[in-house]
């Protein structure tokens, strides 16, 4: 697998020589700079492109090009932001980079309700609980009809704990939850963020569906033509927010969505902590499945409650088996490799990792991209990596790992 590592441009605290030291080859990253809609200038893109390379590494992954939501809800400038992603995709076709990962969750990007969850060893997490969310959405957002996405039990459990808070603690919690993430596409204010709800839950899941094929018709046949591959990231978390739909939360979802447009360009980013955040996603299942439209993976594990609330675990820790993962993308490798495909060879970023040591004092760490954790990420999935290949070219000499 080719070992990743995401980087948020040249305002990333984690530098290119950083990377490089961590021991990851190929870089995934993206023009944040440009907004969301427009066309990714072909100057920028080599600029961004030659900074990678000036560092002997290779920008092997787009995360992301976003989906703007005239797109989503086929409204608006729709057919030019189409138009624009077309072109977008030719412009990085110039540079051979070979996959592009994207997301078509509505309104919010990946969620988490708590940015600086301590651990018992005094690391920081992420975490998402599902009663806090919901104490922002019933007592402060107050969206209308927000009591029926959560059962009784969440209920209580969230009144009680927002009577507990102050201002500071809502504020911290709304900025968790609406203020933009790392690699999220932007932010919203709690007076615009009902309206934008709104929109979303009056087109529904069926309708997003069907806009999400219909994007998917028109740039896949572009990808395919210039050797790049679209690789969707599902929800995050795998469930309903807000009462918006989410529709690439399961392997029935992705199912559904291959079928619909049946190309082997039409792929999936695996996102181990995602979907492994549903204790009825079996990860294993899904990679097989699906192995052959895993264009991209993000390993990272999470430990489950039965609410559906969660905290990102250590890498090899939590309720996800990462290693039987590994070992299944590796036998899709090698697959692949039989076939004589070009594109055998699977990129992997370690995601999420723990703020560790020094740099939980430091105000500049991007939550969930710390350095220190992601190296020690990296370096355990290294680890698991170099010892199932060895294991497997001890039961297979004649097979090259």
């Amino acid at each position: 697998m080719e070992q990743c590592w995401r980087w948020f441009g040249p305002s990333d605290p984690v530098s290119l020589p950083k990377i490089a030291q961590a021991g990851a080859s190929g870089v995934v990253t993206a023009l944040h700079h440009v907004p969301t809609g427009d066309v990714w200038p072909i100057e920028e893109i080599a600029k961004r492109h030659e900074q990678i390379k000036a560092a002997g590494l290779q920008w092997s992954v787009v995360e992301s090009i976003p989906v703007h939501s005239d797109i989503q809800l086929r409204t608006g400038d729709c057919e030019q932001r189409i138009a624009n992603y077309c072109q977008s995709l030719r412009n990085l076709a110039e540079f051979d980079i070979g996959v592009v990962c994207y997301n078509f969750m509505p309104v919010l990007d990946w969620t988490r309700t708590n940015l600086d969850f301590r651990l018992p060893n005094g690391a920081a997490a992420l975490r998402f609980d599902i009663a806090q969310f919901a104490a922002y959405d019933l007592f402060v957002l107050r969206r209308e009809g927000a009591e029926q996405n959560y059962p009784p039990e969440v209920r209580q459990r969230a009144r009680d704990w927002h009577r507990s808070l102050s201002e500071v603690d809502i504020r911290q919690l709304e900025d968790s939850i609406i203020a933009g993430l790392p690699g999220g596409e932007g932010s919203y204010r709690r007076e615009t963020l009902q309206a934008e709800i709104e929109r979303f839950r009056a087109l529904g899941g069926a309708q997003l569906r069907r806009n999400l094929v219909e994007f998917l018709r028109r740039v896949v046949p572009v990808a395919a033509r210039h050797g790049m591959r679209m690789a969707i990231h599902p929800d995050d978390p795998p469930f309903p927010l807000f009462g918006l739909p989410r529709i690439v939360s399961t392997a029935d979802d992705i199912r559904a969505l291959f079928s619909a447009v049946n190309h082997p360009e039409n792929g999936l980013t695996l996102c181990a902590g995602s979907l492994g955040a549903r204790g009825d996603n079996d990860l294993c299942a899904i990679a097989t499945e699906f192995g052959e439209r895993v264009h991209f993976v993000h390993l990272r594990n999470v430990s489950r409650q039965a609410d559906g609330s969660f905290y990102e675990s250590d890498h090899l820790d939590g309720d996800n088996d990462l290693i039987a993962l590994v070992s299944i993308l590796l036998d899709q490798q090698a697959a692949r490799r039989a076939k004589g495909l070009k594109t055998a060879v699977i990129p992997m970023r370690p995601d999420h990792g723990h703020t560790l040591g020094d740099e939980i004092d430091q105000s500049d760490v991007n939550p969930g991209y710390s350095y220190q954790g992601r190296l020690k990420g990296l370096a355990e999935l290294r680890g698991v990596i170099q010892a199932l290949q060895w294991s497997s070219a001890r039961s297979q000499p004649d097979v090259k790992p």
